[in-house]
């Protein structure tokens, strides 16, 4: 039999996953050309910020719990050894769960190749650094006391969402941590009391909808987040030896082919084509991508259960006690609920 090709474009927050067969054909000159044709697509939306979430909350019950005095933990330093690959649970979820449906996949249909894109960002150009300009074009780094001192001078010491002066001033995240925002200076402004209770997490799009003017010269500081460039440079390799392991062979691929194969053939941006156009597809030659499927097999992770013994209540205290399974331990791989669309 000949067999199938699975193609997995892996991203921060969802990963492409494409089943395809090639056929040879002879062209009118003679030539041999290639006929990709796509017979099942999947997109597999991870739940990375969500284990992350988790993860900070977390830490805060049990910093409040010492500042309260209450139940003690003693903290762990940040220099704890970790073993050698070791990746946080945001993380290690993304190859987890991609692995648990190519796994699967891999006991349906006879595949005899994996081809997956092994994209490296750059994450000084994505922050916006010009390596060869001139310094002032990097962004700093600061400590507590310079990023108030900073933000103080850069600001005149106002609100930067009313312009208030000669009141208590806040450091303020302009795109909220919970939305995903970072603790990088060009994501931080001062803002008086009122405004910063007032936007809470709010997008400074909506808040400043009906001030146009302010908006611009806050959001003009913004810069790309580098959380799911960092997360997919931290994972990209270790997921192409966990393919590896799976004991078919497997052939890595730049994100640049990814892109001139879609732009070639016309196709949109979206993670279940760029699976579809992974590899080699010899344009000159005539080969082609002669079909994509209509219809998207969605698969949604959601997560295996809680490690957690104990449900706490609004303070992080312990309020009632949780059975000792751990739900969906009984099924192989992360659990997840599959869902189509077109």
């Amino acid at each position: 039999m000949e067999g199938v090709q699975l193609r997995l474009d892996p991203g921060s927050k969802a990963t492409g996953i494409a089943i395809t067969i090639e056929h040879h054909r002879i062209g009118r000159e003679g030539l041999t050309t290639v006929a990709r044709r796509g017979l099942v697509t999947l997109e597999l939306r991870h739940r990375g910020q969500q284990i992350h979430g988790g993860m900070m909350r977390r830490a805060a019950y049990r910093r409040r719990r010492r500042s309260a005095n209450l139940r003690y933990r003693a903290p762990r330093h940040d220099n704890r050894p970790r073993p050698e690959g070791w990746l946080p649970p945001s993380l290690r979820h993304r190859i987890d769960s991609a692995m648990a449906v190519v796994a699967r996949l891999c006991r349906y249909a006879p595949v005899r190749e994996i081809h997956v894109e092994q994209a490296a960002f750059d994450t000084t150009a994505f922050a916006g650094v010009v390596q060869s300009g001139p310094q002032e074009d990097i962004e700093p780094t600061y400590g507590a006391f310079e990023v108030r001192q900073f933000l103080r001078a850069e600001w005149k010491r106002s609100c930067a969402y009313c312009d208030a002066t000669g009141v208590p001033l806040n450091i303020d995240h302009v795109r909220a941590r919970s939305r995903g925002g970072s603790d990088r200076i060009s994501n931080l402004v001062l803002a008086c009391v009122p405004c910063n209770q007032a936007k809470g997490t709010t997008p400074v799009q909506e808040f400043l909808a009906d001030r146009p003017a302010r908006l611009e010269r806050v959001i003009t500081q913004l810069r790309r987040p580098l959380r799911d460039v960092a997360a997919t440079n931290a994972t990209r390799l270790q997921l192409v030896e966990a393919l590896a392991a799976q004991g078919v062979p497997v052939h890595a691929w730049s994100g640049g082919r990814t892109h001139w194969n879609r732009f070639a053939m016309g196709l949109p941006k979206s993670h279940t084509l760029d699976a579809l156009a992974t590899g080699v597809i010899g344009h000159e030659r005539g080969d082609a991508l002669v079909r994509v499927p209509a219809q998207i097999l969605v698969v949604s992770s959601t997560g295996r259960g809680s490690y957690a013994r104990t449900t706490p209540d609004r303070f992080g205290s312990p309020r009632l006690q949780r059975p000792r399974g751990k739900g969906g331990a009984s099924r192989s791989g992360p659990a997840a609920s599959i869902a189509s669309r077109r």
